[in-house]
């Protein structure tokens, strides 16, 4: 099961957040989503565990409880929506007016 982790402080590594929940079982992978750009943080990570009731037991205990000075908001991860849904937008705009000819 994919578990999305919330409000994760900044300072937390993938290290971290696997053995907050190896706690409560086997975790398969942890990452903590960084910036591609800064590499720091974005204060969200994703943590897989195979077995789905060790998964959920993990969710009930880790949600709201403090980790490194945060509450963590847990649960199970979605996906992601399909297709193009979201935000976006036309890039136009008012765009500048015609020329003008003084007299």
């Amino acid at each position: 099961m994919d578990i999305y982790v919330g409000n994760l402080p900044y300072q937390a590594d993938d290290q971290k957040l696997k053995e907050l929940f190896a706690q409560h079982g086997t975790v398969s992978s942890a990452r903590v989503i960084v910036d591609k750009f800064s590499g720091e943080s974005k204060g969200f990570g994703f943590v897989e565990m195979p077995e789905k009731t060790e998964a959920e037991a993990a969710i009930k205990a880790t949600n709201g409880q403090d980790f490194l000075g945060r509450a963590l908001r847990v649960n199970e991860s979605q996906p992601k929506p399909k297709g193009g849904a979201g935000g976006g937008g036309s890039r136009g705009g008012a765009g500048g007016g015609g020329r003008r000819d003084r007299w």
